[in-house]
């Protein structure tokens, strides 16, 4: 039986790599080895971009809630507080848009809280 060779495995492989490193400059596009490091570095890279994504929008938020909350004479932290008393289970998402779209339902928002507050 004849020997089987590895070369078609090990070109598909390269290819792989090279097809996502497409873009980079240099040799990082054009040779194997440097273009592997460069595409492990930019995978690792690109899955702990995904999480930091997350914390940046989730910061984003609150300053947008922060901002609209002072306007209406509340901090974030009490408005958030408030919105607790009063039940108000909403996701700072929701209230981020609010804050920016919908200013006249925000200010209902502080309204309740304040009164919670106050009570």
């Amino acid at each position: 039986m004849a020997r089987i060779k590895g070369g078609l495995n090990a070109k598909k492989k390269h290819n792989r790599v090279l097809k996502l490193a497409k873009g980079y400059r240099g040799a990082r596009s054009k040779q194997y080895r440097v273009a592997k490091q460069s595409v492990m570095r930019a995978l690792t890279s690109s899955y702990a971009g995904r999480k930091q994504r997350k914390r940046q929008m989730r910061s984003l938020w609150i300053a947008r809630i922060n901002a609209a909350a002072r306007l209406n004479g509340l901090s974030y932290s009490r408005f958030m507080y408030g919105l607790k008393l009063a039940g108000i289970e909403m996701n700072r998402k929701m209230l981020a848009e609010m804050a920016v779209n919908d200013a006249e339902g925000f200010k209902q928002l502080t309204d309740i809280a304040k009164e919670k507050l106050a009570a």
